[in-house]
Parts: structure tokens; sequence; C-alpha cells
């Protein structure tokens, strides 16, 4: 292969399907169980299409919950043809399916007697069920297509959007229930959020990197040979004191920022260092942004 080429990636193999349907299967499973075991047993609701959903179930018992599921993700998978790419397309598509099955047939009780408890355990698993499935080459349809719609297109963070919906959402939870339950909605929607956001980064953020030193050269190449990350250097110039500069800039993994704090301590303790988190990264060495 080439020195500095991208490998070849296969998007389709027997392993990375298999793979990605088990995260999908675990992801849906952990959803209904939430659903099932919580939500709908002690009134809650929740944000995105599931909360829709819950909603319209309270109102219309009858029908059931992952009839309507399916039923108003119709709609968005035809919008989402045309704006994702179809390997996400056709696993979110699986993802909404196994959803709607899982909810019809997986039924485990969870009885907590504090109420508040039952949020934050509801926002728990299906924030984790949530991430297991966006760890996958799909989501479970929904607010999760709209939110990789919209990171893909003008990065919006996947967590800010399914925030800004949410709110919505919860003007017709208070409308069909309570204002006691948007207050306890609140709370499965934050938590769910945070560990969603959580599951699905990870040890994948990335950290960008600025260092001012005058010991700049033993620094950069310390980096390269130990941290193994690639180093920008800008010229600069000191605004007090009008000399020359060189900024070295660099992103590294979060597992990586101890080591390379622990480095330039130990060649300059005086060196200047903003350590920055990033959203995005695109490049097929460091990056992070997700597989969808």
């Amino acid at each position: 292969m080439e020195a500095g080429k991208k490998p070849q990636q296969i998007f389709f193999s027997p392993k990375q399907v298999t793979g990605d349907f088990l995260l999908i299967a675990v992801g849906c499973i952990l959803c209904a169980i939430a659903i099932n075991g919580i939500l709908i047993p002690q009134h809650f609701a929740t944000g995105g299409i599931t909360g829709l959903a819950l909603v319209i179930h309270r109102k219309i018992p009858s029908l059931n919950f992952g009839i309507i599921y399916f039923l108003i993700n119709l709609p968005l998978f035809a919008f989402a043809w045309m704006a994702v790419g179809r390997r996400f397309f056709f696993y979110s598509l699986v993802g909404m399916a196994v959803l709607s099955l899982s909810v019809a047939i997986v039924n485990i009780p969870i009885h907590l007697e504090d109420k508040i408890l039952n949020a934050l355990w509801a926002g728990l698993i299906s924030g984790a069920g949530v991430g297991i499935t966006l760890r996958s080459s799909g989501s479970q349809g929904g607010i999760d297509i709209l939110s990789v719609m919209l990171l893909k297109r003008f990065s919006i963070g996947i967590g800010n959007t399914i925030l800004s919906v949410n709110c919505i959402v919860l003007l017709l939870v208070a409308l069909a229930y309570s204002l006691e339950t948007v207050l306890y909605t609140l709370i499965v929607i934050y938590v769910s959020t945070k560990v969603a956001t959580i599951v699905i980064t990870g040890f994948s953020q990335r950290k960008a990197v600025i260092i001012i030193s005058p010991e700049w050269q033993r620094i950069y190449g310390e980096i390269l040979k130990d941290i193994r990350r690639g180093v920008t250097i800008i010229k600069g110039e000191g605004g007090y004191t009008g000399r020359e500069e060189h900024i070295l800039y660099t992103v590294v993994t979060i597992r990586e920022v101890g080591s390379l704090k622990r480095l330039i301590q130990g060649i300059d303790p005086d060196a200047f260092v903003v350590i920055s988190p990033t959203q995005e990264v695109m490049n097929y060495r460091i990056g992070n942004q997700p597989h969808w």
C-alpha cells in the first residue's frame, strides 16, 4: 500500500454486519425495557418520536405502541432517503423495525417506589439503548435520523438537536399528562441525552492542543516519537515581546492528554498550553466522525 494512503474499507463485511445488528438489537431491547418497564406503567413520557408515540398511546390505549412508533417514522424515512447515506438508511430501517418488535414482545417490570428514581433509571436505560444503537451503522429512526442529518449537513451536535426537539414534545406532554409528568419527563430526557452522548463518544473524544514554548523543537520531536501524532508548526509573534514564536498545534485522543501533559512538563514546565474539546475531527488517522 502506498504510504499515507487511506486503507480501503469493506463496509458490508459479514463481521461488521453481524456486529451492527447485535448493537442494534441490544440497544432496542434496552429501550423496550425502559418503555414497557417504567415509562408506560409510571405514566411518564420521554422525548422525540418515542415521546410523541407515548402521548398518542396514552390517548388511544388500544393502539399498540410499536405500531404507532412505526407509522410516525414512515414520513421521516421518506425524507431521510435523500438526506443520509443508503447504508445508514437501511440500518435505521432495521433499527426501527427491531425497536417496534422489541416493544411488542419485551416486557420486564421494574418496580421502584420513588418516582424520581424511576425517572433516573428510565433515562439511564433508554440513553444507553440509544447510544449503543448509534454506535452501529444505523439508528432507531425518529429523532436519531434527524440528529444525524443535521450533524452531517450543519455540524449540529446530536445532543443539541435532541434537546431542542424535546422542548416541542414537552408541550404536547403537558397537554396530555400533567405538569408533574413534564418535570419527571425532563429528568428522563436529560439523563437519556447525557448517557447517550457518553456511550456514542466514549473514549473517541478528541482534544485540540496549542503549545507555545521556547523548547518547541524538543516538544515537537517527542510528540512525533512518543505520542505518534502529527503536529502543525505555526509561526507567530509575541504581542508584548514582539519576538518570533513557533506555535505547535496537534489533536490527540482523550486518553493521550495525560501523556502529552507529562511530556510537556518534563521538557518545559513554563510552557503555555491550551487544551480544548472538539466536536468533530475529520481525518482517517485521528478523526472521530461517526461512521454513519
